[in-house]
């Protein structure tokens, strides 16, 4: 790329000239990747189509947007104050595409959603026939972790989190409310006996449930029924996981007890519920999207539909 300079003439930008949406919306992702080879493969084009159409962005705008390195590709000051209009671009792009369109029609495009192991395992995947029925040219991508996932780097539309918002950049939209329960599995009790009271949890084991490696150790969390306060136990543990799946394989096990949604235990076999007069507090669920003035009509569709699914 040493002779790349020669091909872009410098504030010499034809005055005509309009980007196209789909040069945007690739320019967007190799920035916020650094990486045409990532971009590529996240936009499903080939690497030459990418590497195309930045090289005519490039060469229509008359400067340089991305330089490139054999490691890396980062964003010029030119390329950072075009990126923080692109955004914005095609947003309205997408408002007008729809703008003539029914408010009930039907949905078209890509959905790219991110969600939990558990709410993808359950009544979301279970019952997403229905929804494309609604909405046959609509295509859904489900990314299923339980880790925070990075909406922008990632290519997300919208993403399901249950628990507080640590993002504030995101947007958020409130699906509900998720009621949990405690629960041990039999072999477990029959080992350990089972706890009455709070206090007896001094000589119990708990799973240890970090899905985020910088997140630190997750206390036993009751909600106190007279006062409504939220009570934090440290509890010993023997095994730490990262998700879902396995924090509930832990519990059959007998490795520990769990703070599970009661629904998911529903699922589970081979879980007894403990502590019924110790409930945790309610987990919030919400849809979390980059900010928009509007978001777009297939996000608000799917975050309506998804609730009703939750019965949240």
């Amino acid at each position: 790329m040493s002779n790349y300079s020669n091909n872009i003439e410098p504030r010499n930008a034809e005055a005509s000239y309009t980007p196209s949406a789909e040069d945007l919306r690739i320019f967007i992702r190799v920035a916020t990747l650094g990486s045409f080879t990532r971009a590529a493969e996240q936009l499903q084009l080939p690497r030459a189509t990418v590497s195309t159409s930045i090289l005519r962005l490039e060469k229509r705008l008359g400067t340089r947007l991305l330089q490139r390195t054999t490691r890396r590709v980062g964003l010029t000051g030119d390329g950072q104050a075009f990126l923080e209009r692109c955004t914005s671009v095609l947003d309205g792009l997408d408002e007008l595409g729809s703008f003539f369109r029914r408010p009930d029609g039907p949905l078209e495009g890509r959905l790219r959603v991110s969600m939990p192991l558990g709410m993808a395992a359950g009544p979301l995947m279970a019952r997403l026939p229905e929804f494309l029925a609604h909405h046959p040219a609509l295509r859904v991508e489900i990314s299923s972790s339980d880790r925070r996932a990075d909406m922008i780097v990632e290519g997300l539309d919208c993403v399901i989190r249950a628990g507080a918002v640590v993002d504030e950049s995101l947007a958020c939209r409130p699906l509900g409310l998720l009621r949990l329960g405690n629960f041990a599995s039999a072999g477990y009790l029959h080992a350990h006996g089972r706890p009455d009271r709070p206090e007896d949890l001094a000589h119990h084991w708990l799973v240890d449930y970090r899905p985020n490696p910088s997140d630190g150790p997750v206390p036993f969390e009751y909600q106190d029924a007279g006062t409504g306060r939220v009570i934090r136990v440290p509890m010993r543990s023997r095994v730490t996981v990262d998700n879902s799946a396995a924090y509930d394989a832990a519990c059959r096990a007998g490795l520990g007890l769990i703070q599970v949604p009661l629904a998911t235990a529903a699922r589970a076999p081979g879980l007894v519920g403990v502590l019924p007069d110790c409930p945790p507090p309610p987990m919030p669920v919400n849809l979390l999207f980059p900010h928009h003035r509007h978001p777009p009509r297939r996000v608000r569709v799917f975050a309506d539909w998804a609730a009703g699914v939750l019965n949240l």
